[in-house]
C-alpha cells in the first residue's frame, strides 16, 4: 500500500507537460493508464467515459489544430482523447446526468490516467481547449459522446517548476463558506 505521504508527492510532484521525446510508449503501459483511469469513480457506477488512443501522425496533427493549434500534441508518441457518453449518464439521471456528472466522472478517470502516466515516467497535459465538432470527427465520437479532453503522453523534454497554490487557509473552510 502506498503511504500518505508517498501519493501526496506523487501528486505534488506531478507537471503539466507540453515538450515531448519521441521515445515510444509500450502498449503495456498505455494499457496501464487506461486502466488506471477505467478504476475512476462514476455516478451509479455509469462509467460513460470513451478512451481512443492516437498514434497516428495525421490523426495526431490533426487533432493539435483542432485543439486551436496547440502543435505540442501532434509531438506526443501518443494521444489519447477522453469522450463523455452523455445519454449513458442521462438514462439514469436525466439532464443532471445528461450534462454534468458524466464530465465529472471523465475528470475523475483523467486524474487517474495523469497520476499512472506520472508513476510510469511519462509526462502528459490536459488540454480542454479545442473544436468539439473536428474533435468528435477525427477520433470518430458519435454525436451522443462529448469530448471532454486530449491527453498528449510522452516522455518529458522540460521540466516545469511548481505552479504557485492558493494557501489552505483560502481554499479550507470549518462547516459554513466564509469570504
Amino acid at each position: 500500500m502506498l503511504s500518505p505521504e508517498a501519493l501526496l508527492q506523487l501528486i505534488k510532484s506531478r507537471r503539466s507537460i507540453r515538450a515531448f521525446k519521441p521515445d515510444p510508449i509500450p502498449d503495456e503501459h498505455v494499457k496501464l493508464i487506461i486502466e488506471a483511469a477505467r478504476w475512476a469513480p462514476s455516478a451509479g457506477n455509469l462509467q460513460p467515459w470513451h478512451f481512443v488512443v492516437v498514434r497516428d501522425p495525421e490523426r495526431k496533427r490533426a487533432l493539435a489544430e483542432a485543439a486551436l493549434h496547440q502543435m505540442f500534441i501532434a509531438e506526443a508518441p501518443v494521444v489519447i482523447v477522453v469522450g463523455a457518453d452523455r445519454e449513458r449518464s442521462a438514462l439514469r439521471y436525466g439532464d443532471r446526468g445528461r450534462y454534468l456528472y458524466c464530465l465529472l466522472d471523465c475528470g475523475a478517470a483523467i486524474q487517474n490516467m495523469l497520476l499512472m502516466i506520472h508513476a510510469l515516467g511519462y509526462g502528459a497535459c490536459w488540454v480542454g481547449a479545442f473544436y468539439d465538432d473536428e474533435v468528435r470527427r477525427i477520433v470518430g465520437f458519435p454525436e451522443h459522446v462529448q469530448p471532454v479532453a486530449i491527453i498528449p503522453v510522452g516522455k518529458p523534454a522540460e521540466s516545469p517548476h511548481p505552479p504557485p497554490r492558493r494557501p489552505l487557509s483560502d481554499v479550507m473552510y470549518e462547516e459554513q463558506f466564509r469570504r
